[in-house]
Order: structure tokens, then sequence, then C-alpha cells
């Protein structure tokens, strides 16, 4: 749970010790797949925030499909996470 929002969305990282579990967070990590995705308001201004803090993206802001706009970051634990937005 975020310090700012404890009443927030709280994510749980479960133990990889499962050798199937393994083998499959290393296949998509090697393919550049994203293990999961969150909404948020505006990429640009997290990518920002998140970079001064010295999280390493592998994929800067990027407009995708319409009016959708994307980052992916790697978490230090084997998985890409991607951050989007929808413009209106």
């Amino acid at each position: 749970v975020s310090p700012d929002d404890q009443n927030g969305t709280e994510l749980l990282l479960e133990l990889n010790s499962n050798p199937v579990a393994q083998a499959y967070q290393k296949g998509i990590f090697e393919q550049g797949i994203s293990a999961t995705s969150f909404g948020v308001e505006d990429v640009h201004a997290e990518y920002e925030k998140l970079k001064a803090q010295g999280v390493k993206f592998t994929m800067e802001p990027t407009k995708v499909i319409g009016q959708v706009t994307i980052a992916v970051f790697d978490d230090t634990c084997g998985n890409l996470i991607q951050i989007q937005t929808m413009q209106k």
C-alpha cells in the first residue's frame, strides 16, 4: 500500500519458488511482455516522477493505439510493469 494512500491499491507479490512460474516469468520478461499494467491519470507525469526516483524504463511514454499512451519499467524483481493513460 502506498504511504500516500493507505486506503489505495494493495499489491502482494507471492514468492516465486515454483519452477513453472519461474520459467513463465523469465520467458515473458525476455520477450518484453509486461507482467501487469496499471492505469494512471498522466503517463508522462508518472514517468518523470518515477524516473527521478531511479526507476529504469524499458519504454518511454509512447502513443500506441488511438489515444492510449504507455510506458514500461523494470520492477527489479524480474518483471516488466506497464503504466497507461487513455487521453480523452
